[in-house]
């Protein structure tokens, strides 16, 4: 009775979320709520349990990345980047999004997709505004970029990470054997934003003009904080690259990030913290406990049993069924945590497969990570892009992402098909 409860709950709070019949933060808390209520949940499972609680890493590595944006965007770096992205691309929308696209897909890739999208959004508000240009076509083109980048490697979206500790992957692993499809992807996903986005691509002379005219060395406000927070940042960055040598989680590394910078500037507490997204962080917290309540209850792990049950043995039918079943999955809950419950079952295949099972693993990564494009909540870094264009007054709303996702992910998951058959399975 328990696990039909809380399907319920969960079904309902997932419509209200689609629906945006409420706040979706409200929706999210609230079935969290109510999954605490008839014990679907305890305190314990969804504050300390690294199987079916909040993902402490998640919130903690946005926190410490939202404060070291905000402090950066004091310094009018955000306004720099702006103005030279738009000169570079003369001011045509295209040219524009293309350019930002490919650098949120390969900054992607080195830091995690989360980050990537904190530090691009504020550009994009201000390059739109200065060329009158709609935001939304182009924060939705960035995110879908930064899951499709951040694929490639280890350390670029949370559930490689998983992944790679289940089964000893390592960083060149996924290099080797994911990064080449994803250069693909990415033209296929700029040639869909143009179709796709077609509507949002007018083109201003006068504002084209204009924005020609302007120093982008005259936007940077504060140049010694700029110096600072930069080298903090490159700091950042570094150990996130590192970390399979440092052994410090990235959450831990943006939090030391976030003190130092606060610690060894002028910036007060008070500044350092308003730009922070506390409905987006709490909007998480609420959707872990949903999901882990599922995974408590059995849901989650009796839906993918009974998945892995059907296809044992024929291992081209359980790649196949993996890759599409983590991708319709990871549309409609977070992709963290259902890697979390897969690993398990996969690692269990891969074995029994013997060494021709690794391919199982590259199929649950490109399904769940390329599987998050479909909806608003199927990846961290929708969620974040959505509560960062309401925060700066654009809304865009789930239907709204969702039918672009859809197309970018029926696309890129129908050609990661061929390519691990051709690579992995055939002859």
């Amino acid at each position: 009775m328990t696990a039909i409860a809380a399907v319920a709950i969960f079904t309902v709070a997932y419509v209200l979320i689609a629906t945006e019949r409420i706040h979706r933060t409200a929706a999210a808390l609230g079935g969290a709520a109510l999954m605490l209520l008839i014990h679907a949940a305890n305190a314990h499972s969804a504050f300390f349990s690294e199987h079916s609680g909040v993902d402490w890493n998640v919130i903690f590595l946005l926190l410490g990345m939202m404060v070291i944006v905000g402090v950066l965007r004091q310094t009018g770096v955000f306004e720099y980047v702006a103005i030279w992205a738009a000169k570079r691309a003369r001011g045509r929308p295209f040219r524009l999004m293309v350019m930002l696209v490919v650098i949120t897909a390969v900054a992607s890739a080195l830091l995690d997709n989360v980050t990537t999208v904190l530090l691009v959004a504020p550009v994009t508000f201000l390059v739109c505004d200065r060329l009158s240009l709609p935001a939304a076509p182009f924060l939705i083109a960035e995110v879908m970029g930064a899951n499709i980048g951040g694929t490639a490697t280890l350390v670029g979206d949370p559930p490689n990470i998983i992944i790679a500790s289940r089964a000893g992957f390592t960083f060149n692993d996924f290099l080797v054997h994911l990064a080449p499809l994803v250069v693909v992807l990415l033209v296929v996903l700029l040639a869909l934003c143009r179709w796709l986005f077609r509507s949002a691509f007018v083109y201003d002379a006068a504002r084209a003009a204009e924005i020609m005219k302007l120093h982008e060395r005259e936007a940077i406000r504060d140049p010694r904080l700029l110096w600072q927070s930069l080298a903090v940042l490159a700091v950042v960055i570094v150990a996130f690259v590192l970390h399979p040598v440092l052994h410090y989680e990235p959450a831990v590394v943006a939090l030391l990030g976030a003190g130092l910078l606060v610690a060894a500037t002028r910036v007060t507490v008070e500044d350092a913290l308003r730009d922070v997204e506390w409905a987006t962080l709490v909007f998480f917290m609420g959707l872990f406990i949903m999901v882990g309540a599922l995974v408590e209850t059995g849901v989650i792990g009796q839906v993918s049993q009974a998945a892995a049950s059907a296809t044992e043995g024929r291992l081209g039918l359980a790649t196949v069924g993996l890759l599409w079943g983590s991708a319709v999955l990871s549309g409609i809950v977070d992709n963290i945590p259902y890697v979390a419950t897969m690993s398990p079952i996969v690692a269990d295949l891969a074995h029994a497969a013997g060494p021709d099972g690794n391919v199982l693993w590259w199929a649950l990564a490109l399904g769940a990570d390329l599987g998050g494009n479909a909806t608003a909540v199927g990846a961290s870094a929708n969620v974040v892009v959505l509560g960062i264009a309401a925060r700066n007054g654009v809304r865009i709303g789930f239907w709204e992402f969702t039918k672009y996702g859809l197309v970018v992910t029926v696309v890129t998951v129908g050609l990661a098909t061929p390519y691990l058959w051709l690579r992995y399975l055939a002859g």
